[in-house]
Parts: C-alpha cells; sequence; structure tokens
C-alpha cells in the first residue's frame, strides 16, 4: 500500500489556530488584553480565528471580557513559562 495516504488529524488545524491566537495572548513583551476584531484581522482565516477564541474561552485558556477583549489566563500563562 505504498500510495495511501496517511490519514489527516481532523483537529490539525483547529489545534494550530488556538495555538497562534494563544501565542499571541502569552507573549511575555506584549502581554496585554487584545481586541478580539484585533485579533481576527490579523490571522489568515477569520472564521479559524473566531472559532480558537471560543474554544479557548471554554478551555479556560483565556478570558473575555463584555467589550470584546480577551487575555490570557494565569494558568495559561504559567504553562507558558513551564514549557519554556
Amino acid at each position: 500500500m505504498p500510495d495511501e495516504q496517511p490519514s489527516r488529524d481532523p483537529f490539525d488545524g483547529e489545534a494550530q489556530a488556538e495555538w497562534g491566537v494563544l501565542n499571541l495572548l502569552i507573549d511575555p513583551h506584549e502581554q496585554r488584553p487584545r481586541s478580539v476584531e484585533e485579533i481576527v484581522r490579523d490571522s489568515r482565516d477569520r472564521v479559524a480565528a473566531f472559532d480558537a477564541i471560543d474554544r479557548l474561552y471554554g478551555a479556560g485558556l483565556i478570558h473575555r471580557t463584555s467589550d470584546d477583549f480577551v487575555f490570557a489566563t494565569r494558568a495559561a500563562i504559567r504553562f507558558s513559562q513551564i514549557v519554556g
């Protein structure tokens, strides 16, 4: 079966989008709340960015304010410090 392609993990793209948003929010040099629109505008895929923000919020890794700003939770920041 040399022609067989490895199956693609459907969560690869989602995880990549989430990691991109989270990295932006945990950057130690620019750690600040960011507007959802700013993150979406800077991304290559608007839908993926919105979905990543929703998933990160649902997982408890980011906070979201009523005026649509997001920032990393203390747990997310600490995790990034541990893993380097």
